[in-house]
């Protein structure tokens, strides 16, 4: 499996989101089974039907997380010199057809927000961004149409 990369931020948030859910969903849904499990026949019981629907749920969401936080691997603890894009830079380029700049931090898939020019670098234009230097132009197929762009500035990003 692919390493999961996020921030330490990130990382911390999805603990505390398995932890929450070992610790205080997992025994109300069983309470809920529990008392569910009271009202007699399981056949024709909703309550029933709903509890174990959403404790299939749980479990998978647990799971999930699990398997994420087990390949976690701290974008602060990588080598990201700013040098060329990679993940955890923020890059700035100018739109060649609009003359017009734009910033993107390129991030791992569970931080992306494109409204918070946050992409992920599995999208087309972080993906033909990884690698270039301050100076080179790329010219990147999106859905949209050729996004030609020249890269002006690389940092590196600080924090969540």
């Amino acid at each position: 499996m692919a390493d999961f990369l996020v921030s330490r931020a990130t990382r911390d948030k999805l603990q505390e989101e398995l932890d929450k859910l070992k610790i205080v969903r997992r025994p109300l849904i069983a309470k809920a089974l529990e008392e569910a499990r009271a009202h007699g026949d399981l056949k024709e019981n909703a309550e029933y039907d709903a509890a174990k629907q959403e404790q299939g749920l749980l479990e998978a969401r647990i799971r999930e997380l699990g398997d994420k936080l087990s390949r976690a691997r701290i974008l602060e603890d990588e080598n990201i010199t700013g040098e060329h894009v990679s993940i955890g830079c923020i890059v700035t380029v100018k739109d060649l057809k609009t003359k017009q700049e734009e910033i993107y931090r390129i991030v791992g898939e569970e931080e992306a927000n494109f409204a918070e020019n946050k992409i992920s670098l599995r999208t087309p234009i972080a993906m033909g961004m990884i690698g270039k230097k301050v100076g080179e132009k790329v010219n990147i197929q999106v859905p949209a149409g050729l996004l030609q762009y020249q890269i002006l500035k690389i940092e590196v990003a600080t924090g969540a």
